[in-house]
């Protein structure tokens, strides 16, 4: 069965180069059948971090990555590493060490020397042992030759053996050391597919002299590149890294996060957009870029406009939790769902919808009023803009509008079913719960012959401007008709009373 494990250390936050490892792992045991496993390194007890371990996990539940059988830890495992040096001390394959502080220090210090020797002086020791000194334990690592491993994205990977030197497993304090639990435990948990960063690279060498001594079965290796920037330098948050909670705050959503990593570094043609099931379908670990991926976070935020724009509003409405939004909803769905469609196609992240529901439906002062029609309360713009104004209300024009404005109001709550003549002399019947109505209700009452906008001359685009600045502070935004169907029509009139009634009119 294949076996494969993310190991993050609960020493900081999990960022997105952890996370694509972790989803390459997840899709390899699932598209295999198998088993993708969560353990944590955590044997480093003075960096640990409580609060690091809680943003793991709550990263993996909010992307939606299960793990098999009981989560891992290290640190609860101290009698197992104990053992299996025990086990090498026996085999004659581990010895202790009693080189002291300063006698490593100088080693360290001698650059023209072999430190790999020069650390093996109690290899076969058969002087008399130094006394005051508690001994760690160094593993016997080859001496001549080669360490070679295959790596399925790499391709063959080797290193002298000379270079490797007889590494320390158990400290003087009987603490364990990286590479030995690691592969203790890869081993032990029956790992058979072993996806990791290629920072571990120079790790591999040391955990084979590991399996080797113990006889343990090796895995199949996949050393992934690193993410960087569009430079080609390590990735920092100067280049908008974030770690994987950061982007849930920023509005962007698990699967167009998932997403994003899945692409990062591994090609399939053209295709850009990737649910879990077809990440499935096409991963292949061997297909995996050989060479670091230069990250373009506007292609992240491209990826999470597309899957706003296709998600279920009920399912948007509930990550927004939005309560001037839920507030609508339980008014009219119809109308809040209309809201969403109108603002999906305008934002990439969740927060600025947000902040563009607010920004339409925000209420400075609040009221008991209710209304089967309109919104709970009394909704008005918090602000007006002020240049866009000066150029539409100018003296000449600036009656006209205001009456214009007026008329409007008054026609758009004058019957429950709005009536009004077109050019061709035809009534338009305006349905107050379809948007699609009262757009052309404002296209009929501004290309009206007989208003007030068509006898002077007024241009509809102007009219529609102050409308606009009337109903929601600013220019630009969603389409007219459909904020008329939002707001209802007494809160539309409410409005423009209230823009009228404004300090833009002494």
């Amino acid at each position: 069965m294949i076996t494969t494990r993310f190991a993050p250390s609960p020493t900081g936050h999990l960022h997105i180069g952890g996370l694509r490892t972790a989803l390459y792992n997840y899709l390899y045991a699932r598209l295999k059948k198998g088993k993708f496993l969560l353990r944590i390194e955590d044997t480093d007890t003075k960096r640990n971090s409580q609060e690091a371990l809680d943003g793991i996990l709550e990263a993996f539940r909010w992307v939606g990555l299960e793990y098999d059988s009981p989560m891992l830890y290290q640190s609860q495992r101290l009698a197992i590493y104990q053992e299996y040096a025990k086990k090498l001390l026996d085999s004659n394959k581990a010895y202790y060490c009693y080189l002291s502080q300063e006698e490593l220090q100088q080693i360290r210090e001698n650059r023209n020397a072999n430190h790999a020797e020069l650390t093996r002086k109690y290899r076969d020791f058969k002087g008399k042992i130094p006394s005051g000194i508690q001994p760690c334990i160094r593993i016997k690592s080859p001496i001549s030759g080669n360490i070679s491993f295959l790596d399925g994205i790499k391709g063959e990977i080797s290193f002298q053996a000379s270079e490797i030197d007889d590494f320390v497993i158990l400290r003087s304090d009987g603490t364990p050391t990286y590479n030995f639990v690691v592969a203790i435990d890869d081993a032990l948990s029956g790992i058979t597919d072993l996806m990791r960063g290629d920072d571990h690279i120079s790790n591999t060498p040391k955990q084979l002299v590991v399996y080797e001594a113990l006889g343990f079965a090796i895995p199949r290796f996949y050393h992934i590149p690193m993410i960087c920037n569009e430079k080609g330098q390590k990735l920092s948050k100067r280049d908008g890294a974030l770690s994987v909670l950061e982007y849930r705050e920023a509005g962007i959503l698990p699967q167009a996060l998932l997403n994003f990593l899945f692409r990062l570094g591994f090609s399939y043609g053209d295709q850009e957009i990737f649910s879990l099931d077809d990440m499935f379908l096409c991963f292949d670990p061997t297909q995996i870029n050989s060479k670091a991926s230069a990250c373009n976070f506007s292609k992240l935020y491209w990826l999470n406009s597309e899957y706003i724009k296709a998600m279920e509003n009920e399912e948007l409405s509930k990550l927004i939790n939005s309560e001037i939004l839920e507030s609508l909803k339980k008014d009219s769905k119809e109308r809040a769902f209309t809201l969403l469609d109108e603002l999906k196609p305008r934002v990439n992240n969740l927060v600025d919808l947000k902040k563009e529901i607010y920004g339409i439906l925000h209420t400075p002062i609040m009221s008991c009023e209710k209304d089967s029609e309109n919104l709970q309360g009394n909704y008005i713009p918090a602000s007006y803009d002020e240049a866009m104004f000066q150029k539409l209300f100018k003296d000449s024009q600036k009656d006209i509008l205001i009456q214009s404005l007026k008329d409007f109001a008054q026609c758009l709550i004058a019957t429950q079913e709005v009536s009004i003549q077109s050019n061709n002399h035809s009534h338009i019947q305006v349905n107050p719960n379809n948007p699609q109505e009262f757009k052309g209700f404002i296209h009929a009452f501004s290309e009206n012959e007989h208003s007030i906008l068509k006898q002077s001359g007024f241009k509809s685009s102007l009219f529609m401007q102050g409308l606009r600045l009337a109903l929601l502070g600013k220019k630009g935004g969603i389409d007219l008709g459909a904020c008329i169907f939002i707001l209802g029509r007494n809160e539309t009139k409410k409005r423009i009373e209230s823009f009228l009634s404004s300090s833009f009119f002494p």
